[in-house]
């Protein structure tokens, strides 16, 4: 410390220095964790074609999911195969209504369809606590995520062990635009970059607030 100069740090603002870089740590980690993720089922993406039957009494709406800047939902729906076996397929986007009370009209094809798309291990995740993967799901239809083991315990239907992004074209609405899984880690990898900066600045800045020049 410069002659002159002395290090006296209030209580207030250390509180603010540790929760300004645990939280940057923290959310830092999780994208990275996304990313991580994200690249990993990229490389063990699997086309796959299917013929079945969606349930749209188990229809569920995953939450802030946008397309070109408008608010909208996943849809996500079981396909029951033959022998009664069921897989989980994320159907593509709809635009939201005019308010959040009101849920989009959903057309699902009626009888035995074709359908072909990409097999993942489980659909991407929203920032959610540890654990939710396990924790039971939402009583409603409005989800903010949703795995192969919150599904079954709400509609009761047991499930194959992945899930499918469905990119065959139907008549039914739903927009099939999914970006490629690259891009999407990218994107992870850059935001753990802004979450990792923030707590180094948050550090920074608490010792230079801090430092304070004597009076003679």
């Amino acid at each position: 410390m410069p002659a002159g100069y002395s290090f006296r740090p209030r209580a207030w603002a250390l509180a603010l220095a540790v929760a300004g870089c645990a939280a940057g740590i923290a959310l830092g980690n999780w994208q990275s964790d996304r990313a991580a993720q994200k690249r990993a089922d990229g490389v063990s993406v699997e086309q796959v074609a299917l013929r079945g039957e969606f349930e749209p009494k188990y229809t569920v709406f995953l939450d802030n999911k946008t397309y070109r800047g408008r608010p909208g939902y996943h849809i996500v729906q079981p396909l029951r195969l033959a022998g009664g076996r069921h897989v989980l397929v994320n159907r593509g986007w709809v635009p939201a209504g005019a308010t959040r009370d009101l849920l989009p009209e959903i057309r699902t094809p009626a009888g035995e369809i074709a359908l072909s798309g990409v097999r993942l291990q489980r659909f991407a995740a929203a920032y959610a606590p540890p654990g939710f993967e396990n924790s039971s799901g939402p009583e409603g239809k409005v989800w903010q995520n949703v795995t192969r083991e919150q599904f079954s315990g709400w509609s009761g239907i047991v499930l194959e062990p992945y899930v499918v992004e469905q990119h065959s074209a139907a008549d039914d609405g739903l927009v099939r635009d999914w970006p490629a899984v690259e891009i999407g880690a990218e994107r992870n990898e850059a935001y753990a970059l802004q979450w990792y900066a923030l707590a180094a600045l948050s550090v920074i800045l608490f010792f230079v607030l801090n430092v304070r020049r004597e009076q003679r």
